[in-house]
């Protein structure tokens, strides 16, 4: 995956819009829209270190799409995986440690 890819994903899982990031970030609106594009440009060193300090996570996941020293999601996309954690959430406590008794299973 591509770092416009991986913006993508992490602005929707972590529930952010462009511009939150820009003042997290310290990087203009305008570039990261300019990012976010299809034929957008690829960011500088210096604000990849920005935007993925922002969003808490290292500038080798917002490029690559893998975190040293996690598990891979198999497959799923942080999206994906942010639907299936609001499932979770809705669990009561019995339900919760019945699913995870099963995925133990598995």
């Amino acid at each position: 995956m591509k770092f416009r890819e991986n913006l993508k994903e992490l602005l929707i899982f972590q529930d952010m819009q462009v511009k939150e990031l820009a003042v997290l970030s310290g990087v203009k609106k305008r570039t990261i829209d300019n990012y976010l594009r299809e034929s957008g440009a690829e960011p500088s060193a210096e604000n990849a270190v920005k935007i993925a300090g922002a969003l808490g996570v290292t500038v080798e996941y917002l490029v690559t799409g893998k975190h040293p020293g996690l598990p891979e999601t198999g497959g799923l996309g942080l999206a994906e995986l942010r639907t299936v954690i609001k499932q979770v959430e809705k669990l009561n406590g019995a339900q919760r440690k019945a699913l995870i008794t099963l995925l133990r299973l598995i």
